[in-house]
């Protein structure tokens, strides 16, 4: 230890705060909170460390710290530091989804996907640990109750309304009672009690196959098997209680932590959701971190399930209003126990599916090392999507440490003048990126990625000049066979990649997120682009129209197949009129 970190530890307050740990170049590589900052931050250096730890505190040439008032204030800062620095040996869970609710409009039958509950319009159900699970039971309650299904409302009935899917609440005269009586259904349905409705629906389906019409029964049969899976995996009373629940257990192995959680929301099981990270430090204590770290922006449930040791400690200090319960038997034992074998099953999955994840910061090393600087752990790649030069676009994403930093991806609008030429393409979108960090003075990479070859390498480099900015970039060369081969510099210098190596898969996933993002961005905005031109001049369809047709037809091809008067439903009969005429013109 250095004559320079004694002097800092011999000057550390027995206080709370947040320490920041900083190598010789002055670069943030750590941050932490500690309720006494000299006992915590003095174990680093007095203390013999191992692993991870151990490298992190080799490469600490100096430390600051920010003194606050109490534990829960160092927590929120510690979080706020870490998502504004990204430190190379701060372990996330690079979990950026804000989980889903089911919402019930009040005095209305509207049925939407919220990601939070700010809007005191609606009754929420949830949330829901997978995106999936709450978008099938939103579908399948649509197709068996009479919802509004229009976000917003015209001004005569629908298709749906025909078909006796919907109350029509576009004419305003829906009875409250009726509303009301829908509403409880809804409800009991999303808690669970789905007796009434399986019964209606057996009931139904035998009676449309007494008179062979056996689509209707079909369709019937179909929405009875759904309700059976969704209720099969929801159907997990505990204690007879409804009360919001959530379970958590860990496992490690080979230097990986995995933490699952069960999630129980009124006495029924929503799902579960497993997080896999690197081991830093005493286990236990990571696990509570990560804890606390999901519920900064999400709900908090009535009672915590675990047998972490020191989580009801730091739980009752962070999140006072939850109760944390450490079972020895009963139910509650079994519901940790199966948590606990979720966590080891997700831990063997993940070493089975993905050996590259063993140890990214030594693929980042090997990278840097491949191509002569400094160890990439934030790195940030280029791609840009258009069709025969309409509707261009550009995408980055972001890596952190290997792993996707999704709040960082960006998407652009391109100019329509350079749309179709992908070198001046790449050119704007680089330097309106890195013209806005300079700007802003927000940190740079450490290394840009293109792909493209050479030619977007003088791009991205052009880009970079014309806002003053010099960082290391690199392209991903293809062979002849339009196969990804290696790295390229400016100079023209290749750097083959082992196509079976672990680096290689790693900058393959690299390469797939961007050319996905950039892909899904531009679909996106041609799908609207496409619409826009079939809607243009036709009199009657506005805005409101056009988004009820876009969202009814979803594309051209579903929109060819509309009739005149599935159309006259939605539009007033001359706006159907021209908008079919249209679709079906030779030319």
């Amino acid at each position: 230890m250095t004559d320079k970190l004694q002097a800092l530890i011999a000057a550390l307050p027995h206080n709370p705060g947040v320490y920041l740990m900083k190598d010789a170049e002055d670069k943030i590589i750590y941050i932490g909170k500690a309720k006494d900052l000299y006992k915590r931050v003095s174990q680093y250096f007095l203390r013999p460390q191992s692993g991870k730890v151990a490298a992190m505190v080799s490469h600490v040439d100096h430390f600051e710290t920010i003194l606050v008032k109490s534990d829960k204030e160092a927590f929120i800062l510690e979080m706020n530091l870490i998502q504004t620095h990204y430190p190379r040996y701060n372990i996330m869970l690079m979990d950026d989804s804000h989980y889903p609710y089911i919402a019930l409009k009040k005095g209305d039958a509207y049925l939407k996907i919220a990601r939070n509950t700010k809007d005191k319009n609606y009754y929420y159900f949830g949330p829901f640990p997978s995106s999936s699970s709450a978008y099938t039971t939103i579908d399948l309650l649509n197709a068996i109750y009479p919802t509004r299904k229009c976000k917003n409302l015209g001004k005569k009935p629908c298709l749906y309304y025909s078909m006796g899917n919907c109350l029509a609440p576009c004419l305003g005269q829906i009875d409250p009672e009726e509303v009301s009586l829908l509403h409880e259904k809804i409800k009991a349905f999303l808690r669970g009690d789905v007796g009434d409705v399986v019964a209606q629906l057996k009931k139904e389906m035998e009676a449309a196959a007494e008179r062979l019409d056996f689509e209707v029964a079909k369709e019937k049969k179909d929405h009875l098997d759904a309700i059976t899976h969704i209720a099969d995996s929801q159907r997990v009373e505990l204690l007879g209680e409804h009360r919001d629940y959530d379970v958590f257990a860990f496992a490690s192995r080979d230097g990986y932590l995995c933490l699952a959680l069960l999630t129980y929301r009124n006495g029924m099981m929503l799902g579960k959701k497993s997080f896999v990270v690197p081991t830093f430090g005493e286990e236990n204590a990571q696990a509570i971190e990560l804890i606390c770290q999901y519920y900064l922006d999400r709900p908090l449930p009535s009672l915590i399930v675990s047998r972490i040791e020191g989580l009801e400690e730091e739980i009752k200090d962070l999140f006072p209003e939850v109760k944390v319960a450490y079972p020895k038997e009963g139910r509650m034992l079994d519901l940790l126990m199966m948590a606990g074998l979720n966590a080891a099953n997700s831990l063997d999955a993940s070493f089975l599916s993905a050996r590259l994840d063993d140890d990214k910061a030594a693929l980042l090393d090997e990278l840097g090392a491949l191509l002569g600087i400094p160890t990439p752990y934030r790195i940030e790649l280029f791609d840009n999507s258009h069709l025969q030069g309409s509707d261009a676009v550009g995408a980055m994403v972001c890596y952190i440490n290997g792993e996707k930093a999704k709040k960082m991806y960006r998407k652009f609008k391109l100019a329509e003048e350079d749309a179709g030429d992908d070198y001046h393409s790449m050119v704007e979108v680089v330097s309106r990126r890195y013209g806005r960090l300079k700007e802003e003075g927000s940190d740079f990479p450490d290394l840009i990625l293109t792909d493209g070859g050479l030619a977007q390498v003088h791009a991205t480099l052009e880009g970079l000049e014309k806002v003053g900015v010099k960082l290391p970039v690199f392209g991903l060369y293809k062979n002849d066979r339009h196969q990804t081969e290696g790295l390229i510099d400016r100079e023209g210098k290749t750097y083959p990649l082992n196509r079976t190596s672990p680096l290689f898969f790693l900058l393959m996933r690299m390469q797939d997120e961007v050319h996905r993002y950039a892909i899904s961005f531009h679909q996106q905005k041609r799908g609207k682009s496409m619409f826009r031109s079939l809607f243009d001049g036709i009199e009657g369809i506005g805005p409101k129209r056009e988004e009820n047709l876009r969202r009814l037809y979803p594309s051209n091809e579903a929109l060819l197949q509309a009739s005149v008067e599935e159309l006259a439903q939605v539009l007033p009969q001359d706006s159907a009129n021209a908008l079919y005429a249209r679709l079906h013109e030779k030319d």
